[in-house]
């Protein structure tokens, strides 16, 4: 059999593709995303994945270890975002949408790469879902918000305030689209949040952290780890630092686990189990509620 020939202006990259290039290119690396940098996981494993152009990208396999590590800089990290105001907030997410929006055809490649159904729609529905949201971050108080009336001469006023650190199980369909919803719903109330993400939607997750962490979201509020969900879940579930979790993906044996394990810390679990993230009930102010907590204050009338 013939040996296959390289023409002069194209050479071969470390994972075999061949490329109309008079240089080497530079093979993308897709590590973690954890208190604002990029490590590669502790346990140096990783999920070959093969791109519908046949290429294949390593996607690490984070581990019990580095879900820990990621909770220790989502609680440091939660204090500071909680205390911003949420004006702020909303401004820095939709700094995220300008950034994704800049770079929509690199994200449609990705999605197309990953076997997306309509991959162009999808990026264009994240963005707007990325702008819905920090819409929502100054008004949303006034929907959850009361005065109550009592027979005394006393103030008494219920606020929404963030729960704290959430971990999000993501879904492997609609890869980007729904990582958006789950993690803007999160971090618009102030909670910092952990997601978890099937190795097969790795590539799309990273990239989108590289957006995140030039964003002016502060490190460690939102940490990225690819891995298997039968492994880490447990992790995830029965971690006594993790307030709440949002099971995303559509396993009712690992949803029962969630709800089980979750009872130790009275950890909230919210199950959100959608075939298409584009579904109109995924907007408005109520995703936002299931990861805040209603505290009542009460306050005496001055004479």
């Amino acid at each position: 059999m013939a040996e296959k020939k390289i023409k002069s202006t194209e050479i071969e990259s470390s994972n075999g593709q061949v490329h109309a290039s008079g240089r080497v290119l530079v093979d993308k690396t897709y590590k973690l995303y954890i208190g604002g940098a990029f490590p590669r996981t502790e346990s140096g494993r990783y999920t070959p994945i093969t791109l519908n152009d046949n290429s294949v990208v390593n996607i690490c396999e984070g581990s019990r270890k580095d879900f820990r590590e990621a909770v220790v800089v989502a609680r440091k990290a939660q204090s500071g975002w909680s205390k911003r105001t949420a004006y702020n907030r909303g401004q820095i997410l939709y700094r995220i949408a300008e950034m994704l929006e800049a770079r929509h055809a690199q994200f449609v490649d990705l999605l197309e790469q990953i076997g997306s159904e309509n991959p162009a729609g999808e990026v264009d529905a994240s963005i707007d879902r990325i702008v819905h949201y920090a819409g929502w971050s100054d008004k949303y108080q006034q929907v959850f918000s009361t005065v109550n009336p009592v027979s005394g001469p006393y103030f008494n006023f219920s606020v929404p305030e963030p729960t704290g650190v959430v971990a999000i199980i993501c879904p492997q369909h609609n890869p980007l689209l729904a990582l958006i919803t789950n993690l803007l719903a999160g971090v618009v109330s102030g909670n910092a949040c952990i997601l978890i993400i099937p190795p097969i939607n790795g590539a799309v997750a990273i990239t989108l952290a590289e957006v995140l962490h030039t964003s002016d979201l502060p490190g460690g509020v939102v940490n990225i780890i690819t891995g298997s969900e039968a492994e880490l879940v447990p992790h995830v579930s029965g971690h006594m630092d993790v307030n709440a979790v949002v099971y995303a993906s559509d396993h009712q044996d690992i949803l029962r686990l969630i709800q089980s394990e979750s009872s130790a810390n009275v950890k909230r679990v919210i199950a959100r189990q959608y075939e298409d993230w584009s579904d109109a009930e995924l907007e408005g102010p109520y995703l936002i509620s299931d990861t805040v907590e209603i505290k009542t204050t009460w306050h005496p009338i001055g004479q």
